[in-house]
């Protein structure tokens, strides 16, 4: 009796100790090892190790595992989740069950055929799920002997079954802190590449402007051909930069403008086309990567002729300077430094500098020609009227350049839809935090309980709905708009209740209608389903919504929303109305138009209808009707198919 009784002592102390280390640990690896040393004082524990599996995904990892004849696996190391049929610990895990095995059991599943586990067969040999609060299974707990006078007995099984219950409790909320700090660190990354790609956008839109500036004011070539290289130098590594111009009359290269950290002089001046990288880059009419190894297999193939200047490079890229079907020149960078390494990123820079330089240099050619044919005008007409086509040509292609140049706007436009969902991200995650810290601060102070404890797993369940639907709806819009003039199929169709998809959406615009008085209602069955794009759809009200906040109502003005869905056949149909300001015919009738706002730099980007149109005519295959009068708020009526066809 008092053996019993000192074990009891000793089950309670372990169960205490294993409560305390859940709170205290945030290693899972470390929480183990602190069970498996109190493991050891009620039981023979020589052999444990602990298994986790992701059901989604199929597999297993072994974070803990301790064995006198097996080596351990790489605790991070992923494996696929062998059959229940062909492995004790995968048994466990499948049907979610305690299975107790001794040497005659594993031996039985031998003599038929199948191979039961892939370690040293065991003398006795005991494995536990380990389930969560849903009693879905975690993983499993194993431990075994393979001694004969260390078998375990009823009550040791017994006892490794409770011990595994608190251990899943435990594990349950490290994995979930685990995966908290994950997210935090995925969505921390993708803010600073969302910053990386804003500014490299800003970058682009300042290069173009000085290039459009430096061709129509510098005075001679010289100085527009030292000032690009600057210009380049700002978006991407040009230390060893040159710039070829090719001269169709005579088909000879030229190197006007040459820096190189090898070579002071350019190798040659002047050569004929068909020589050197330059030809090879005319010729191909596409922009070019290398490293020292293709360029070198490029030598030897001949493919490239005559190679010019040190071929000692670590990185090489040229492109084109093309002008419609015109080519102007080359530019090429390069570099000596393993460390200094171009991508497709600097190349895509590179091709898209060369066609605004092309530019440049054709409007400063073709100024260049008038002034010669105004000088001469008596004895040169024929030269007179081919310069004043080049302008012409040069003036047309500036036109088209010019809309080009709408890619800062738009850029601001775009990241200005992306902020809302990524600033909700960033005080839901912030929010979280803090509500982390609290319910720790109330654990250790032993003021948590369970009203408590379910208090903050509905934060968040709240916050990660939330994070999770402003993530996709950022994903979707920057979709949105790279097709938003081609094919709007998906593959993102799959079936949701409308109802429920509605809640989702509004609940994340909450923070854009946090401290306004503008309410909004929603009329929906609550069992509508359609099978549909969820994203497009999300995308649409969205933008809607947002466009009412900053059309239709005034600061601090009252309003109202209306959305209704309703089933009509085998269409849905979708009003949306608000009583706000309204628009006039000739504002109406632009609505729809690419990069139209009343509300430029006032938080209009001029896409919100725009993608709105394109999403429902394309991939929802539906029609859209919008009715407006100055002071009689805005009507939107879409119509698509409850399921639409694939394209």
């Amino acid at each position: 009796m008092e053996s019993r009784l000192s074990r009891l002592e000793a089950v309670q102390t372990v169960l205490l100790e294993i409560g305390q280390r859940s709170s205290t640990c945030s290693d899972i690896a470390d929480f183990l090892q602190a069970v498996h040393a109190a493991l050891g004082r009620i039981m023979y524990a020589a052999n444990f190790y602990v298994a986790l599996s992701d059901r989604d995904e199929g597999t297993v990892r072994f974070p803990y595992f301790v064995d006198e004849f097996d080596s351990a696996p790489d605790a991070g190391q992923v494996v696929r989740l062998a059959g229940s049929e062909q492995s004790p610990t995968a048994w466990v895990i499948v049907n979610g069950k305690q299975l107790v095995m001794t040497a005659g059991d594993a031996a039985m599943h031998v003599d038929g055929g199948a191979a039961w586990g892939g370690g040293t067969a065991a003398e006795h040999w005991i494995g536990c799920p380990l389930l969560d609060q849903q009693h879905q299974v975690l993983g499993a707990i194993v431990i075994q002997s393979y001694d004969a006078e260390h078998r375990f007995s009823l009550e040791d099984q017994a006892l490794f079954a409770l011990i595994a219950t608190h251990v899943s409790s435990a594990l349950q909320g490290l994995q979930s802190m685990d995966r908290l700090e994950k997210a935090v660190q995925e969505r921390t990354a993708l803010l600073a590449h969302e910053v990386a790609e804003r500014r490299r956008a800003e970058n682009l839109q300042h290069a173009l402007f000085e290039i459009a500036n430096l061709s129509a004011q510098a005075a001679d070539a010289a100085t527009l051909y030292a000032r690009l290289h600057v210009i380049i130098s700002e978006l991407v590594t040009a230390k060893n930069f040159l710039i070829a111009l090719y001269h169709p009359d005579t088909l000879d290269i030229t190197i006007p403008y040459f820096v190189d950290e090898k070579d002071a002089q350019a190798p040659v001046k002047r050569f004929h086309y068909g020589v050197g990288m330059s030809s090879y880059i005319l010729a191909r009419r596409q922009p070019c990567l290398l490293d020292a190894g293709s360029y070198a297999a490029l030598v030897a193939s001949g493919e490239m002729n005559e190679p010019l200047g040190n071929v000692g490079i670590a990185s090489w890229m040229g492109a084109p300077m093309l002008l419609g079907e015109r080519a102007y020149g080359v530019i090429i960078v390069q570099s000596y430094d393993a460390s200094v390494v171009y991508g497709q990123a600097e190349l895509d820079v590179l091709a898209f500098m060369a066609s605004h330089v092309a530019v440049a240099i054709a409007r400063m050619q073709a100024d260049r020609a008038m002034r010669q044919a105004k000088e001469t005008l008596e004895e040169q007409n024929a030269a007179l009227n081919s310069a004043l086509q080049a302008l012409k040509e040069a003036q047309s292609e500036l036109v088209r350049q010019e809309k080009l140049a709408s890619l800062g706007r738009l850029v601001a436009g775009v990241a200005h839809e992306i902020n809302t969902p990524l600033g909700i991200c960033v005080t839901a995650t912030s929010h979280l935090v803090q509500e982390l810290k609290l319910t720790r601060e109330d654990l250790a102070s032993g003021q948590l309980d369970e009203d408590g404890l379910q208090e903050f797993f509905g934060i968040i369940d709240q916050t990660l709905r939330i994070m999770t639907t402003n993530t996709q709806r950022a994903a979707a819009l920057v979709r949105s708009f790279k097709q938003v003039a081609v094919d709007q199929s998906s593959d993102d169709m799959r079936s949701f209740n409308l109802r429920k998809y509605l809640d989702e959406i509004l609940l994340s615009l909450q923070p854009k209608l946090k401290g306004k008085p503008i309410k909004v209602e929603v009329e929906c069955a609550p069992e509508l389903q359609l099978r549909s794009y969820p994203g497009a759809i999300s995308q649409i009200v969205t933008n809607m919504v947002v466009n009412s906040m900053v059309h239709g109502f005034a600061e601090g003005e009252p309003g109202k929303i209306r959305i209704s869905a309703r089933s009509d056949g085998d269409m849905l149909a979708l009003d949306y109305s608000d009583d706000g300001l309204g628009m006039d015919s000739a504002t109406l009738g632009q609505l729809f138009d690419p990069f139209f706002t009343t509300k430029r730099g006032s938080g209009g980007s001029g896409l919100g209808a725009h993608i709105l149109y394109n999403l429902v005519t394309g991939p929802l295959g539906g029609t859209v009707k919008v009715a407006s009068a100055p002071g009689m708020g805005l009507h939107y009526t879409i119509r698509f198919p409850l399921e639409p066809k694939s394209v």
